[in-house]
Order: C-alpha cells, then sequence, then structure tokens
C-alpha cells in the first residue's frame, strides 16, 4: 500500500534524494533513445529499398502522407507513455516513437551526406554539436531556477498548428518556405524543451521517467531536424 501511495507523487513532492534519481534515469533514457536512433538509422542506411521508399514519399501529397502517419504514430506513443504507468507500455511507446523519427530524418540525413561527400563540411557533426548545446543550456535554466513554464502550452499548440498549416500549404502549392520558418521552429523547439523540462521537475510522477524522457527526446529531435535543416540550406 505504501508503494502504491508514493508511487503517485508527484516530483516536486518527493526529497531531494529522490528527485536527483528521477532526473538520473530520465537523462539515462533519453540519451539511450538517442543511441537507439542511431542504431536504427545505421541499421536503415543499410536497407537500399527502405532509402528509395522514404525517398519517394517526399514528393507532393505523399510527403503530406508520410507527415500524417508519423504525427498518427507519434501521438499514439506519447499518449500510451504518459497515460500508464506500466513500464512495458512506457518502453514500448519510446521505442515507436524512435523507430517512426528514424525513418522521417531518412530523406534529411542522405541531403547532409551528400554534402558532405561533394567536399562541403560535416553537417551532420554541427548540428549535434548546436543541438546538444542548445539543448543543454536551456535543460540547465528550468534545473536551476525551478521555474514552471507549463504556462507555454498554450502558445506551443497554436504555433505548432500555426507550422503545420504552413507545411500542408507549402507542400500543396509548392511554395518554399525558407530559412525564416526553420529559425521560427528551432525557437519553437526551444520553447518547448523548456516545457517539457518544466514537466519533468514539476508533472510526473515517479514512475515515469520513461514517459519523460520521451517527451525531451520529441523536442530534442524537433530541434536537431530545424538546426539541420538551416545548415543544409548554408
Amino acid at each position: 500500500m505504501q508503494q502504491t501511495q508514493q508511487s503517485t507523487l508527484f516530483i516536486n513532492e518527493l526529497t531531494s534524494e529522490k528527485r536527483v534519481v528521477f532526473y538520473r534515469k530520465t537523462y539515462t533514457h533519453l540519451a539511450l533513445a538517442v543511441l537507439l536512433f542511431v542504431l536504427v538509422e545505421m541499421i536503415f542506411f543499410q536497407i537500399p529499398a527502405l532509402l528509395e521508399f522514404a525517398l519517394s514519399l517526399t514528393q507532393g501529397w505523399l510527403w503530406l502522407l508520410m507527415l500524417g502517419g508519423f504525427m498518427l504514430v507519434t501521438n499514439y506513443a506519447e499518449k500510451m507513455a504518459i497515460s500508464s504507468h506500466d513500464k512495458n507500455k512506457q518502453y514500448l511507446a519510446l521505442l515507436l516513437y524512435v523507430v517512426a523519427e528514424a525513418f522521417i530524418f531518412i530523406p534529411l540525413l542522405l541531403i547532409s551526406m551528400m554534402i558532405a561527400e561533394e567536399g562541403g563540411a560535416n553537417i551532420l557533426s554541427q548540428a549535434a554539436i548546436l543541438t546538444l548545446s542548445l539543448f543543454t543550456g536551456l535543460s540547465a535554466i528550468v534545473l536551476l531556477t525551478k521555474k514552471d513554464f507549463s504556462f507555454l502550452k498554450s502558445a506551443l499548440t497554436i504555433a505548432s498548428f500555426i507550422a503545420l498549416g504552413l507545411i500542408v500549404a507549402g507542400t500543396l502549392f509548392g511554395f518554399n518556405l525558407g530559412l525564416w520558418f526553420s529559425v521560427g521552429m528551432v525557437a519553437l523547439a526551444s520553447g518547448s524543451i523548456l516545457y517539457q523540462t518544466s514537466n519533468m521537475v514539476h508533472k510526473y510522477n515517479e514512475d515515469q521517467y520513461v514517459a519523460a524522457s520521451l517527451g525531451l527526446f520529441a523536442s530534442l529531435m524537433l530541434l536537431f531536424w530545424y538546426i539541420l535543416s538551416i545548415l543544409n540550406r548554408s
């Protein structure tokens, strides 16, 4: 009975020692998710048919179909992870999310690799360093100040719908969203990192470190996507 009550406590209701344990578990799972993303991507790049299929989905309405499928999978994974206290379901949700991210990243990574092969800079390394640096700085702001950034939820939701509308319009009507759209999405991803880190500090229960790591991973990969997009343009 005592364990059941303890497992329902929010993180900010725990002792400092238990909060540190929760944070360590969360960031460990985040690091493992990133490692799994890299491993899955390496496997995908060994399957030419899969690469061709992913590239074929970047044209016109097929790209919208791909985005729609990605959103369905990721929304399902996020809801499964957050609503369940079953560790197996949380791990399954994280696995689904990582695999979905690895698949949708294929075209963008291929562009970066082609630029490097043609004598350009190692854009992937640059994007990874910039993403990690910004992610670390934003996370530190929340962890050091303990400020609750839950007020960002409404703004992030509205901005996400606007961004999605622009992506759909750009795909249907054939116009390029341009550099400033990517810059705006970096700002959106940065806000999402503040929000997800704040949730980790204030909103999750003690046994939801896998779900917390999924939220952070989603924001991290969104940031990486648009930093990489900016560097590809330059």
